[in-house]
């Protein structure tokens, strides 16, 4: 798979499962890259957030940049000043969750310009077709423009997260295939990677190109 951005963010539809991606992918560039941090700056979901493998991302040498509040029963949408090493430190590799949905990707909006200053980075849609708001290319579109006005960003790339949790089998992923190359082709961006639980790998290896294994996040608050 071609070599990651120095920043990458990820966003999507609530129950696309980027918060899963974010953790897989700052777990990936950590076995390449010395330093990289994942940040979670979704300040609208307080029920799945990425404080909830901080230890499995600092056991693996990944700084984790949360609000303090995560992983209480206190939803405070505050941010840490932490954050700003994410654009400060070039020197480090760095993952953003950013919120689900235009609400979400307004709190992108203070780092927003050093980001796009800098240039390295790129912006992923994370979609999950068997969500109901995002069942097909229209109403996915339009979940992504939504995002983008917030953000004041445009996505770079689509990362296809199609499944049904622990129910997904290899066929619902190749299934999304075709769903993933028309979202594709009404946007014209790339399809970055397609992803699937580490146990579907074997039966989708030769199948499919990019394919991104995941080890699911199962705690839920």
């Amino acid at each position: 798979m071609e070599e990651f951005r120095r920043v990458v963010l990820l966003s999507g539809h609530y129950g696309s499962g980027k918060t899963n991606v974010a953790v897989n992918l700052a777990l990936k560039l950590r076995r390449r890259h010395e330093r990289v941090a994942i940040a979670d700056v979704d300040v609208v979901n307080p029920y799945f957030r990425t404080s909830d493998s901080r230890e499995e991302l600092e056991r693996a040498g990944v700084r984790v940049i949360c609000s303090a509040y995560a992983g209480s029963n206190v939803d405070v949408p505050a941010l840490p000043q932490e954050m700003y090493a994410v654009t400060d430190d070039r020197g480090l590799r760095a993952v953003i969750d950013v919120g689900g949905d235009d609400r979400g990707a307004l709190a992108l909006g203070r780092w927003r310009d050093a980001i796009v200053e800098e240039g390295d980075y790129e912006m992923l849609l994370v979609v999950n077709r068997f969500r109901p708001l995002t069942r097909d290319v229209p109403s996915t579109i339009e979940v992504m423009r939504e995002i983008e006005a917030a953000a004041n960003m445009r996505f770079t790339a689509i990362v296809n997260n199609s499944n049904l949790g622990s129910e997904t089998t290899p066929g619902d992923v190749l299934g999304s295939m075709d769903y993933a190359r028309a979202l594709c082709g009404e946007t014209g961006l790339p399809l970055r990677f397609t992803s699937a639980e580490e146990r579907l790998i074997p039966a989708l290896a030769d199948k499919i190109e990019n394919l991104f294994p995941l080890k699911l996040q199962w705690k839920i608050q």
